[in-house]
């Protein structure tokens, strides 16, 4: 069962939930909004010759201006963060979808796959400009919609290697289990 906006605002309120900073006007009718922070990552081009699920990749950070905004050039992939960092008990689960006002500049947000109960972190999010044209954005700008759902029952929790995470996190596929 996907939660409500005013369920979110509850289960924030009594600490069923974490989303810090939290603003009630980021609460929509079945999702809240998160915001765009201010660290962002892309592959250093000049130092990998290819990306390989056996090593970390070397990126690059992207300083943003004193205005806070970020241009993404045409057919590019950047990634990026929320501003907000979120904490999910055991019996919540949630996914990312990006704001139909971004997508229509022709920039997709994705988070690969669903936040599993008991994550805690801040959200890396995937950010693609689809479009021919640079696409500027700003930091604090909601950026995409965070959709908390119930699990059936209580979970172990997630444990995974990014949990806790802060700010940008690059991929970690070269630390998954069967690959050791």
């Amino acid at each position: 069962m996907i939660l409500s906006g005013q369920t979110i605002k509850e289960y924030v309120e009594d600490k069923q939930l974490s989303v810090t900073p939290f603003q009630k006007l980021s609460v929509q009718p079945a999702s809240i909004d998160l915001r765009l922070g201010k660290e962002f990552l892309v592959v250093d081009d000049m130092s990998t010759p290819y990306l390989s699920i056996d090593q970390p990749a070397d990126y690059q950070e992207i300083k943003i201006g004193d205005k806070g905004k970020i241009t993404i050039p045409p057919q590019s992939f950047v990634l990026g963060t929320t501003l907000e960092q979120i904490g999910l008990p055991d019996y919540l689960t949630a996914f990312v979808e990006g704001r139909s006002s971004i997508g229509r500049l022709g920039v997709f947000i994705q988070n690969a796959g669903w936040i599993d109960p008991g994550f805690s972190g801040q959200i890396t999010l995937e950010l693609f400009n689809a479009n021919r044209v640079p696409v500027q954005l700003q930091a604090d700008m909601r950026i995409c919609q965070l959709v908390i759902a119930k699990v059936d029952r209580k979970t172990e929790g997630y444990s995974g290697k990014y949990l806790y995470q802060q700010s940008t996190t690059p991929s970690r596929v070269y630390l998954d289990q069967e690959r050791m």
